[in-house]
């Protein structure tokens, strides 16, 4: 079988796995737009509070959303004894790793993108918001989910995983949170978001070619 074969089979098989058990894909999606309809209920409806905090309330419910959907990322893998099979495969652990994390990304934080216009008129952001966000979120989840997947690896096979994946990933995502929140509110405010745009697709460009050799090693690790 060919590498690109390979990759293809591997890309269904996981995007397959997510759709069978829809309830797991979708919980992400499901905790940020409960946690954004609530919030109002706790800090009141006023418009100016709602729109001067409204963005960083929709990033930190995500960046938490991502995290829970990414703690069993590979705990499947080490219960069904598949991951040793993964790494003997024809595809290296990195490009494995690339693949599982882009999968899951497409099933749980893709929905949270697509979600996020109407979570900014929730939240009565501005008009602007809900083209920016969505951009935003585009660049930043995946960032997201790639570190909480080193998480994951490192913690695969832990009965606590999900509360040591947040403390462990959760210093790596917050230059992610921040630019993410800078970019909405520069353009928004009307300061011009072009420098955190570029800083959010330099994240995301360094994660993607570091974040699977990181999260490789420590899968090899768990197999040792």
């Amino acid at each position: 079988m060919s590498t690109a074969r390979a990759i293809l089979a591997l890309a269904r098989r996981d995007l397959t796995g997510a759709l069978r058990r829809p309830g797991d894909a979708l919980l992400p999606v499901l905790f940020l737009i409960t946690g954004t309809a609530l919030f109002p209920l706790g800090v009141g409806p006023g418009a100016d509070t709602l729109a001067r905090i409204g963005t960083g309330v929709i990033w930190v419910l995500a960046l938490f959303a991502i995290t829970i959907g990414t703690d069993r990322l590979w705990a499947g893998d080490v219960e069904d004894g598949s991951l040793e099979t993964l790494a003997l495969s024809i595809l290296p652990l990195e490009v494995t790793a690339l693949v599982r994390t882009g999968v899951h990304w497409l099933v749980s934080g893709l929905p949270i993108v697509l979600a996020s216009p109407l979570l900014a008129l929730l939240l009565q952001l501005e008009p602007t918001a809900l083209l920016v966000l969505p951009a935003a979120l585009l660049l930043g989840t995946p960032v997201l989910v790639m570190i909480g997947g080193i998480g994951a690896a490192l913690l695969v096979g832990s009965r606590r995983s999900q509360a040591l994946t947040a403390l462990l990933v959760l210093p790596l995502q917050i230059p992610t949170l921040i630019f993410g929140v800078g970019a909405v509110e520069a353009v928004t405010t009307g300061v011009g978001g072009t420098v955190p745009f570029l800083v959010l697709g330099a994240l995301l460009l360094a994660t993607a070619a570091l974040a699977p050799f990181a999260t490789a090693a420590a899968l090899r690790l768990a197999l040792e």
